[in-house]
């Protein structure tokens, strides 16, 4: 089979069109959660949780007040599941697979912290007592052994102009998506304007 020259098909290829790793890149991967990590992930009110089962790939979003996810040790990170649309997606996935990442962003940040592991689904009460807020525990809770952890530097998020951008414009309000792939069953304008009230109600 004749290989395209217009793909990349190959390590060595890759590696030639990048050019060689800088020693800071190599050495800012840890095995473990560092004071410095742990200070991102302590500041960080945001985090894409990424897993694979058979169903595919996820990434998802996870949100709350910084340090919403706990360093319980340099190895362990604890990551509540608060109440969201029952897929659970990233659930299902880790049951069959419990290898998983984290994105932590922090805004204003440029700096980005990826953490590499694997997960378990605890329903253990004392660990759901910890995180209960508004009067409400969590569903459950991931207990996250570290592999690897390591900053990103800032050029996406300072080429994206995530922190500094105004609002986008052009962009469809929740109602309208909604009444768009329903084919108008949904009424945009009522989902939008009662969507605050039922966001607040059923944050935990």
């Amino acid at each position: 089979m004749t290989q395209s020259l217009d793909t990349i098909d190959t390590v060595e290829q890759l590696n030639a069109l990048l050019g060689p790793v800088s020693d800071i890149s190599i050495r800012k991967e840890l095995p473990r959660i560092v004071p410095a990590y742990r200070a991102m992930i302590e500041a960080s009110p945001f985090a894409i949780l990424a897993t694979s089962g058979p169903g595919g790939l996820d990434a998802s979003p996870r949100g709350d007040a910084p340090g919403f996810v706990v360093v319980e040790d340099e190895q362990t990170l604890l990551l509540p599941e608060r109440r969201g649309n029952n897929r659970a997606d990233s659930l299902r996935n880790l049951i069959a697979d419990p290898r998983m990442a984290l994105l932590f962003l922090i805004p204003g940040v440029g700096e980005t912290l990826r953490v590499n592991g694997h997960a378990k689904i605890s329903v253990a009460p004392d660990l759901l007592a910890r995180f209960v807020v508004r009067e409400q525990m969590p569903k459950c809770v991931l207990v996250i052994t570290v592999e690897t952890a390591y900053y990103q530097c800032s050029r996406a998020i300072v080429r994206s102009q995530l922190w500094t951008a105004p609002p986008a414009a052009g962009v469809p309000s929740a109602g309208q998506i909604n009444a768009q792939i329903t084919g108008g069953a949904i009424d945009a304008t009522e989902f939008d304007r009662l969507q605050p009230a039922r966001i607040q109600a059923t944050l935990y």
